[in-house]
């Protein structure tokens, strides 16, 4: 789809190497699922014709994720873009299209979010005017009721805000298997990594399973006192 606005507008991939993702990501540490969401969410950038910039850990600055976030997208105004769409890696489903509309929001003067399904947001479109780095940082990112949060936000700004599709993302193993669910609006390469990724993890777990099995068996029990055991 070929986008016909001007270049007002630019897009910050705000997404980890995927070395660093799966570090940070210990329950879906998987460096192939994490190499092709990235190359993916580039290319879907890629797809929107617009500019983009990606952030990963050596170009971000900040302590805190929220300072990092801010930083980056005042990174991007600083550049001379009046208009900022930010996108992440962990949302396979996000299309060019969902890019393209958030621009046509913001050319109509709306604030645009792309909420996901945990409660946090896959996109965000944010015109210069709309932007405080203060109050951002205060917002609760990276949990629970980030996306009422961050709506309340902008709508105390007394601006129209648009809302795009809920879309899921990846964070636990439980997205992934929900996403499988979806298989048709996931590209088929992340698809396949995702669904090696189940596979595997089901016969490690049939595994620990079948050794907590053995080691129950083999213990001899005194009737009326608790068991009590550590597993290392």
């Amino acid at each position: 789809m070929k986008n016909t606005f001007s270049k007002e507008t630019a897009i910050l991939i705000f997404a980890n190497s995927a070395v660093a993702e799966t570090r940070h990501k210990k329950t879906v540490a998987n460096l192939d699922l994490f190499r092709a969401l990235n190359e993916r969410a580039v290319k879907t950038a890629k797809a929107s014709a617009l500019p983009y910039f990606h952030f990963t850990e050596k170009e971000q600055q900040g302590t805190t994720f929220g300072e990092r976030f801010s930083n980056a997208i005042q990174a991007i105004y600083d550049k001379g873009y009046k208009n900022v769409i930010t996108i992440g890696n962990d949302s396979p489903q996000l299309k060019a299209s969902h890019i393209i509309e958030a621009e046509k929001q913001l050319q109509l003067g709306k604030t645009v979010l792309g909420p996901s399904s945990d409660g946090g947001f896959y996109l965000m479109g944010l015109h210069h005017s709309n932007f405080d780095p203060t109050l951002f940082l205060r917002l609760p990112w990276q949990r629970f009721g980030l996306f009422n949060k961050i709506s309340q936000l902008f709508e105390s700004y007394d601006s129209h805000l648009y809302r795009l599709p809920v879309l899921h993302d990846i964070d636990t193993v439980a997205d992934i298997r929900t996403l499988l669910n979806f298989s048709k609006t996931v590209g088929s390469s992340i698809l396949k990594i995702l669904d090696s990724f189940i596979k595997r993890s089901v016969r490690i777990v049939s595994k620990n399973v079948q050794i907590l099995q053995h080691h129950f068996t083999s213990l001899h029990f005194n009737k009326g006192s608790p068991v009590l055991m550590q597993f290392s």
